[in-house]
């Protein structure tokens, strides 16, 4: 047996703070070695922070992650454990996002990143340059380039992030130059579904390549990028583990090597690939470690959970619906939190409660981050600390309902928030007298004015508080009606963060009855009796504005997901709601496609968002659309 005890290290850093995110970093590895681990993999910009974009163009910036990559080579000299840990260098005039290789207070080489995204919320190849096959060089003294590194356990590989999603990445080769443990450093945003994604793709590399493949997510959330952290180590085709998301710390597992050697010994096609790649490609580098690793006298042969080596383990103790409430929850909950401390401009978290659905669940969020970032205290502490952080306010107007008002009432003490009641009937009748003022003969206030008013004075009532308190005002507008422009500018479209703006509003009513199961929380079941309103006038009712929100969201995925044409879209909706009439179908799809292109101005001046998704409505990170267009095309 050879056997290695591996540890993924997820550390939540922010944009920057290369000396805390460092600090931060030493602690982890330190335990990680405390309980035995030979080799430590950290995250893809862990000394950074991810992602620095432009920041990069700061010669000051790069030169001090360097200072703190020997700052942790020093600190972490006594270890005799081999540590991963990624950040940014300058070769030359180049910037490169890279691996550095850290073991007994040297820094042994440094792997460049090679796959270089450049699509959705990535813009990596505006400012990075790639590595490539058989580059050898030197940066401050240190080896650079297409390397793998001997051990006295082994031989290793560094790659960076994308370079794992691409079947054709370096991976290959070095597992071909003889890399039995491949460490991928990684920053993958969370997105929902893609940690079976994630899973699935680690284990078919390990197994196409025949090697370990150790894989260290970053945690946190820096702007509107949410990181879930966790990884993975699947050897041979095999996971053995999976680490925790959503939070800092290390995870653990101890593998056996000589089995990776006897299945490449095995593998006749993989050894025949092998040999047809030494005959023709560039050589990769081989940096050898002069100092003895950690022991591993004491590790002991990885025995299967269930004590089985052929029955299958334990059944997953979550359903899919839980799966996907719980991390979506915790993601939004995660980049509030974040967002409120990493800033450090805010003592408070105020939302404007309306009594309605999306405001409920940005609470239900934001209540959620104080019971992750509190809840070790004990029940009463955190109740307090939810006193002390979170406001709400009920700002009704002649058309709020007693009904919506109770549910806010009763939500606010389900979730220990102190609630503010500030009627704005008084303002709004004023403000309609100025803005009379204002209009030429002719012209008279509109129906949609009368609405939209009510919802700016709101607006101001917040951003004031917020000065006042040093407030984080979240906006709660959903992707749905943010799509269509069911959203009012100096309004509901204002805030500091907009936490649900990339959740649609199918969604938004999925996981609220997912909460009411699990909580039974009365001022959740108040809310959801009664139908979806803005509540600006009599008997207002959204779905009777717009149109059914599953079709709505079906229009959206269709149109600006997959990029149909409004004709496309409409021929999928009528088999996929056969419930309504084929001339109705038509008129949504021509009304969505409509209030859609119309609605981009809105969108783009909304607060900076969570990111959820492959498809989001943020013209800087995602779904790139010009705002003046037109859709002759169409």
């Amino acid at each position: 047996m050879r056997l290695l005890r591996v540890a993924i290290v997820n550390v939540n850093t922010t944009v920057g703070a290369v000396r805390s995110n460092v600090d931060r970093a030493v602690r982890l590895v330190r335990e990680a070695a405390n309980d035995g681990a030979t080799l430590i993999a950290l995250p893809e910009q862990c000394i950074a922070g991810y992602t620095p974009e432009d920041l990069v163009q700061w010669r000051t910036f790069v030169e001090a992650q360097w200072t703190e990559l020997e700052r942790f080579a020093d600190e972490t000299k006594d270890l005799a454990a081999v540590s991963v840990v990624g950040l940014v260098v300058l070769r030359g005039s180049h910037l490169y996002n890279v691996g550095a290789v850290v073991h007994a207070g040297r820094i042994l080489g440094l792997v460049p990143k090679e796959k270089l995204p450049l699509y959705n919320v990535f813009y990596e190849a505006r400012v990075f340059a790639r590595g490539v096959a058989g580059l050898v060089d030197t940066v401050h003294g240190v080896p650079f380039g297409d390397l793998v590194f001997d051990f006295d356990f082994g031989c290793v590989a560094i790659e960076v992030c994308e370079d794992l999603w691409s079947p054709d990445g370096p991976m290959r080769r070095r597992s071909y130059a003889g890399a039995e443990v491949i460490v991928n450093l990684s920053a993958s945003p969370f997105r929902l579904g893609v940690v079976a994604t994630r899973a699935e793709m680690i284990s078919t590399r390990a197994n196409d390549n025949q090697c370990t493949v150790v894989y260290a997510g970053l945690v946190g959330a820096n702007d509107g990028l949410l990181f879930d952290g966790g990884g993975f180590v699947a050897q041979n085709g095999r996971m053995l583990l999976v680490a925790p998301r959503f939070r800092e710390g290390f995870s653990a597992t101890t593998i056996d090597l000589d089995r990776t050697h006897r299945l490449r010994n095995e593998n006749t096609t993989w050894r025949a690939d092998q040999e047809a790649w030494a005959g023709t490609s560039p050589g990769v580098t081989r940096v050898r470690a002069e100092k003895p690793t950690a022991s591993r006298a004491g590790l002991t042969y990885p025995i299967p959970p269930n004590r089985s080596f052929f029955l299958p383990g334990d059944p997953p103790k979550s359903t899919p619906r839980e799966d996907f409430c719980e991390d979506l929850l915790d993601a939004l909950a995660m980049g509030i939190g974040d967002y409120f401390e990493k800033t450090g401009a805010f003592k408070t978290i105020g939302v404007a409660l309306s009594g309605g659905r999306d405001s409920l669940l940005c609470l239900i969020l934001a209540r959620r981050w104080i019971t992750r970032r509190f809840g070790d205290l004990g029940p009463e502490a955190e109740r307090t600390k939810a006193s002390e952080i979170l406001r709400a306010f009920f700002m009704p107007s002649r058309y709020s309902s007693a009904e919506t008002r109770a549910a806010a009432e009763i939500a606010a003490r389900d979730l220990d928030v102190p609630l503010a009641i500030v009627p704005i009937d008084d303002a709004f009748e004023r403000e309609l007298l100025e803005i009379e003022k204002m209009l030429q003969p002719g012209e008279k206030l509109g129906v949609m004015a009368r609405q939209n008013v009510q919802a700016r004075i709101r607006a101001e009532r917040m951003w004031t508080w917020t000065n006042s308190a040093a407030g984080l005002f979240l906006q709660t507008s959903n992707m749905s009606e943010k799509a269509v422009g069911y959203t009012t500018i100096g309004g509901d479209m204002e805030g500091a963060l907009s936490v649900i703006a990339n959740v649609p509003k199918t969604v938004v009513n999925y996981l609220l009855d997912y909460l009411l199961e699990k909580t039974g929380w009365e001022g959740i079941r108040r809310t959801l009796v009664k139908p979806a309103s803005a509540e600006l006038a009599d008997d207002q009712e959204d779905e009777k504005d717009l149109m059914p929100f599953p079709v709505l969201d079906a229009c959206f995925a269709l149109y600006a997901g997959e990029k149909m044409s409004p004709a496309e879209v409409r021929e999928a909706l009528v088999v996929m709601f056969p419930e309504h009439a084929a001339e109705t179908i038509d008129a949504w799809t021509t009304r969505f496609a409509r209030l859609f292109t119309q609605s981009i101005y809105k969108w783009v001046q909304t607060p900076l968002a969570l990111h959820v998704g492959n498809l989001d409505l943020d013209r800087e990170r995602a779904l790139q659309l010009p705002v003046v267009q037109k859709t002759e095309w169409c």
